[in-house]
């Protein structure tokens, strides 16, 4: 089974990813996994990333594309895979369409978590890290016993500076200026099924599941 999830922050992309890879038996793949996983093997493309790295440059699309390709390759992909976080854009995605032919895989399903704004926000926002053992916890949907302290070592509670509200708001912007395009390039590719990520996740992850079985 061949996977793309799309979704802004905080959809749950990861959460389901996680359960699909469980159902399948096939790896989630995201473009933070990849690279790092590419610059640790010094694969060709991981030491070209790893120079815009080091520089504190953004890695560009076709290194990002070459990176792909090998992982796409790898042995653990052979029953297919789950990208999580890439394509981000419609160059990216007529890259990725590209490899796919390459490699000779071809997409079973986009699956798209729609999720409101303000609920996604409010999701975001509640995150809090533990700063001692990294333990995550959530103020509505996972609260620690006691407030601000963590319940399996008892050190300190924060919250990320990517959890903070202004920056949420951002990412949210710039995720339907770039991404949320794509729903309309894969329903043209007849692969969309747009799913309500609202419900609790056993919800969602029976109606993914309801889907992937259609193909």
């Amino acid at each position: 089974m061949k996977i793309i999830l799309l979704g802004p922050p905080g959809a749950g992309k990861g959460t389901q990813a996680t359960m699909l890879m469980k159902e399948y038996s096939i790896p989630q793949i995201s473009t933070g996994d990849m690279l790092r996983a590419a610059v640790h093997d010094q694969t060709p493309m991981g030491v070209k990333a790893k120079e815009y790295m080091d520089a504190g440059d953004l890695v560009p699309d076709d290194v990002v594309i070459g990176i792909v390709r090998e992982r796409l390759q790898a042995d653990d992909c052979k029953n297919g895979f789950i990208l999580d976080g890439f394509p981000r854009t419609q160059l990216q995605a007529d890259a990725l369409k590209q490899v796919l032919a390459e490699v000779d895989k071809q997409l079973d399903s986009v699956i798209s978590l729609q999720v409101e704004t303000e609920a996604l926000v409010g999701r975001l926002t509640g995150r809090r890290t533990c700063s001692g053992c990294g333990k995550g916890f959530h103020l509505q949907y996972e609260p620690p016993a006691l407030d601000g302290t963590c319940s399996s070592c008892g050190g300190v509670l924060v919250q990320r500076d990517d959890d903070c509200e202004a920056t949420i708001r951002n990412r949210m912007q710039v995720y339907h200026q770039q991404t949320a395009p794509l729903e309309d390039y894969y329903r043209r590719e007849g692969l969309l099924t747009v799913i309500d990520g609202m419900g609790d996740i056993s919800a969602v992850q029976r109606a993914i599941v309801s889907t992937l079985q259609g193909h």
